[in-house]
Formats: C-alpha cells, structure tokens, sequence
C-alpha cells in the first residue's frame, strides 16, 4: 500500500534542473542514450496508454493496474491496486485523490515520489549525466513492444544506478531496475501488459470504489527556487546535500516541515518536526532501495525528530541528517549510527507516510 501511494504522485512533480558547468566526456553510444532520455519525459506525461505492472523490493511484489490518458493540457490517471489491500488513486493534474479502505491509516501530506516512475525525466534529466554514465546496452521486448535498453551508472557513492527500458515508437518507461554499487537489483518495476492507446474513456479514469469514506485528497507545491527554499526551512539549514539535487516538488504539510530533492533521477526528503519524546530506534534503514534515516536531536529546548528518506544509499542519507542545522541554539545530537530492522523501517515509512 505504500508504494501504492507513492505512485499518486507519478508525473506530479518536476525537479529543478541541476546546472551542470560541465559534462561527461561523451562517446556514440552515450549520445544515443542521451537522445533517447530526451523522448523519456515527455513520453511519460503524453503517452495515453492503459496495463498492469509489477514492482518489487526484496522479497515483496506489488501488482497494480493503471489507465493514464493526456488531455492536451493535462495529465489524468487512475491506478487500482491488484493483490494484498483494495484501494484506487486518482489524479487529474496537481490534484491527487485517494480511496483507502477503513483499515488503512496514511498521513497522505508527507507522500514522496520516487524511483524512475516519478517524472523526473524531461530534458531537465540531461544535466543529470554529469552524474551518470549514459550508456547504450541493445534492445529487447517488454510487454509485447520493441524497447531499447539504457544503463545509467552512477558516478559517486551517493547516489544508485539505474537501468531503463524505454518503449522504442513513443519513448515511454516499461520497465526499470534500481541497483546499488555492487549491481544488485534492489527494486524493479515492469509492465506485464500493456497498451498504448489514445482510446482511453472517461469511465476508466473514474473512482469506482463503493465505500469512499476514506478519500482524501492532496496536491504538490512546484519545486522551489534556491530562495524560496531558504525561506521555507524556518529556523534550520543543510550545510550539505550531494552534488547535483536541487529542490524538487514538495508535498504540502501542515504537520512539519518538508523539504524535498532530486538529481533527475533520484528524489529524497528531508522532515523536521517536534516530537514528544526520542525513544525511537535511531541511525539508518533500508527497505530496497528505501532509506529512512533517523536523527533525534535537542534544538533550543526543542526535542527534534530529522528524517531523511528516499531512494538513495544509507551514507547519502546520514551525511543529510548530520548536516542539519538550527538558527537558533547549538545542536546536541543523539543519533545513533547503524542499521535497524526492517519492520521498524515499515512503520516509519507508513507512519509518515513517506514512501515509494
């Protein structure tokens, strides 16, 4: 269910582009890819099309159903969740509305997106290859269509690979895998059926859900302007963040404060509230390609819960996390560097919400 509402957000969110001043020596094949990443993030918004895909993390499988259809002006789309929990999400451009059955509790206003399903992709990808090897790896079939096959290989430790199957006639995304520095496959997501169509009804984009006592509805901020950014954080700063993320499209929260990036490819948040008490496990955990990393802290009198969570490895999120700090008083941190169990991991990551 939470990676089922992160997918709310797909093509929500647009991250800034990152201002590379200078790029990646590039040979023929490299070009291509590069070319082909071009088509990726208009495909990903103006491709009408309607299937079924499967997304994975470890050993937990996800099967969803999903009808996307662009307008001219528009994006609007409806994806139904098909094994485990029911539910449906629906969203019509900013707007995102979500059907939850009773039993299911989800703060929807701390939702990110993540992994290449968030349309990340758009010519604003490009600066990001100075981040990225680009590189060409052939061709293959993925649900029924042509696709060519691209390897974004990552050029620091902060950050994962990437390989992408893109649709050969329209560009679009059909299948892709997350892996880490020792190239395991962390999370994969692909279609089983597909078909790209611009008969796409208005029925297939309605909420068909009998009990909509549990709809909510959300929407995103734009991404924000380096100042607009600094003006947000409200009393505490990042003397660090790994090179290329910029600030991206952020979930509004009435709750805490939200700051959320991408490099292009990748996204992560940052969330910064008060707490009652800090007895909660503390330091690093990853669910693939998930990490939350908790940092408690004492600010001013305050007690302080930092979080970093997003698709990027344990020592990007830590050096996040460390880096924060208060306008007001000296930071007394208590974290506690290392790795938790994955189930605490879980509830984290439901309790806030904040999730693939």
């Amino acid at each position: 269910m939470r990676f089922f509402l992160a997918l709310a957000v797909m093509g929500l969110w647009m991250p800034a582009a990152a201002q590379a001043t200078e790029a990646q020596p590039q040979t023929a094949n490299s070009a291509e890819a590069v070319k082909w990443l071009q088509r990726l993030g208009p495909a990903m918004n103006m491709t009408s099309y309607r299937g079924v895909f499967v997304y994975g993390r470890g050993q937990q499988v996800q099967s969803m159903q999903v009808a996307h259809r662009y307008n001219g002006s528009m994006v609007e789309e409806r994806l139904v969740i098909q094994d485990g929990g029911s539910g449906e999400i629906v969203r019509r451009g900013m707007e995102v509305i979500c059907v939850l059955p009773a039993q299911d509790t989800v703060t929807l206003d701390a939702i990110i997106p993540s992994e290449p399903l968030a349309d990340s992709f758009s010519d604003q990808l490009l600066p990001a290859t100075r981040w990225y090897q680009a590189q060409m790896l052939g061709e293959g079939r993925v649900a029924g269509y042509a696709a060519v096959k691209i390897a974004l290989t990552a050029n620091d430790p902060y950050r994962y690979s990437y390989r992408l199957w893109l649709e050969k006639d329209t560009g679009l995304l059909v299948k892709s895998q997350t892996r880490n520095a020792d190239d395991q496959i962390l999370e994969h997501f692909q279609f089983t059926s597909l078909d790209i169509t611009d008969d796409i009804a208005d029925s297939e984009l309605q909420i068909a859900t009998a009990d909509k006592n549990q709809t909510s509805t959300i929407s995103l901020e734009p991404g924000s302007s380096a100042t607009e950014l600094v003006t947000r954080l409200q009393g505490w700063s990042l003397d660090w963040l790994p090179a290329g993320f910029e600030p991206a499209a952020t979930p509004r929260s009435d709750k805490r404060q939200v700051i959320a990036f991408s490099d292009g490819l990748a996204a992560f948040s940052v969330f910064v509230e008060d707490v009652a008490s800090l007895d909660m496990p503390t330091g690093a955990s990853r669910i693939g390609a998930t990490t939350v990393y908790l940092r408690p802290v004492q600010s001013d009198g305050r007690q302080v819960l930092i979080s970093v969570v997003g698709e990027v490895p344990p020592v990007t999120a830590r050096k996040v996390a460390e880096s924060v700090r208060f306008d007001s008083a000296a930071v007394d941190s208590s974290n506690v560097d290392g790795a938790n169990a994955d189930s605490a991991t879980a509830s984290l990551i439901e309790h806030q919400g904040a999730s693939r």
